[in-house]
């Protein structure tokens, strides 16, 4: 049996997608709300100690297929490893991940949600969601994202309100929104966990081109602070990796992060066909995706910092990246 191992993970990633055999999925698929990825269906493919995120493709160069009773991921007809489909509870598995507001008054350039102007989810529709989740005896934690539908503050205001009501569930609260002043210690009083701040990009000149109405000081700014909040090991935030910048860049990225105590999430970037007008992408090979998580494992080492004590949220879940200290 050929296990996943971070090279085949890494390749995988690169593709991104797979054409699976329908009878294999789970029943629920839902297509992600929140992202470079929104509105696209995918599943989970676990193997070994690994597990992997694909979207769902007709046109991949990846195949998914039963064989024996296993699960097996062919490429060009050639086995490249065998696993088995996870079930999803709500985005990832284990985990009730919910996106409350889909929709966002910001216009960073490579993410369709201010294209989609989805819906915006009320506290009894996600304690809905956490109430079936609970039910499987699956769930570990409970991550909340967040567009911003009118104002940041008033987005934080929702989610203080929300993490105020699940806390009784008492698993792990994962939060993920634009920093206001006190958003910081205002999630961490109601009862989150972990907080993730989204730079999106380190390299300033990409900042300002593809996310010219957020700014990067503040955003940095912000994460110290919950770093000072929430301790080590417990802030996060997401590094796109495919709008142009340099390995270099990406790795005075990392160090800075690392610096001020915030543990990075290098995320490939997903072409999604509402933005491909609006930004150039390039989507990471394998030999780069491993490459730079083995980088920021050393410097995240260096700083005396784990990946793998997130309980929430991506690092987690670890499906679309290759994580330190989990992965490699």
């Amino acid at each position: 049996m050929v296990v996943m191992s971070p090279e085949i993970k890494a390749m995988l990633i690169a593709i991104g997608s797979a054409d699976v055999d329908q009878s294999l999925l789970p029943q629920k698929l839902t297509p992600s709300s929140s992202g470079p990825g929104a509105g696209l269906t995918s599943f989970f493919f676990r193997s070994g100690d690994h597990r992997v995120r694909l979207e769902i493709n007709k046109n991949s160069s990846l195949k998914v297929k039963e064989d024996h009773g296993e699960v097996v991921i062919l490429k060009e007809e050639v086995e490249i490893v065998r696993g088995e489909i996870e079930d999803a509870l709500q985005h990832c598995p284990e985990q009730v991940y919910i996106t409350l507001s889909e929709r966002c008054i910001f216009d960073c350039k490579f993410c369709p949600v201010p294209k989609l102007n989805g819906k915006i989810k009320d506290e009894g529709e996600i304690v809905r969601m956490v109430e079936d989740a609970l039910e499987t005896g699956m769930l570990r934690a409970i991550s909340i994202t967040s567009g911003v539908a009118i104002s940041p503050e008033e987005e934080v205001e929702r989610v203080v309100a929300l993490v105020r009501k699940l806390v009784k569930y008492e698993v792990p609260i994962g939060v993920s929104v634009y920093p206001t002043k006190n958003s910081s210690i205002l999630l961490k009083d109601a009862g989150a966990t972990e907080i993730k701040y989204n730079v999106e990009t380190m390299d300033p000149d990409i900042f300002e081109r593809v996310c010219g109405d957020l700014s990067l000081d503040y955003i940095l700014k912000s994460l110290g602070e919950a770093v000072d909040i929430y301790g080590k090991n417990r802030v996060f935030s997401n590094f796109i990796i495919g709008l142009g910048e340099t390995d270099e860049a990406v790795r005075d990225g990392v160090e800075t992060l690392a610096d001020i105590g915030v543990i990075p999430v290098l995320r490939a970037i997903s072409k999604h066909p509402l933005r491909e007008r609006d930004v150039k992408v390039f989507r990471p090979d394998a030999d780069r995706l491993l490459r730079l998580a083995k980088m920021t494992r050393e410097v995240l080492d260096k700083h005396g910092l784990r990946a793998d004590f997130a309980q929430t949220m991506c690092l987690s879940c670890t499906g679309c990246d290759i994580t330190p200290h989990r992965d490699i």
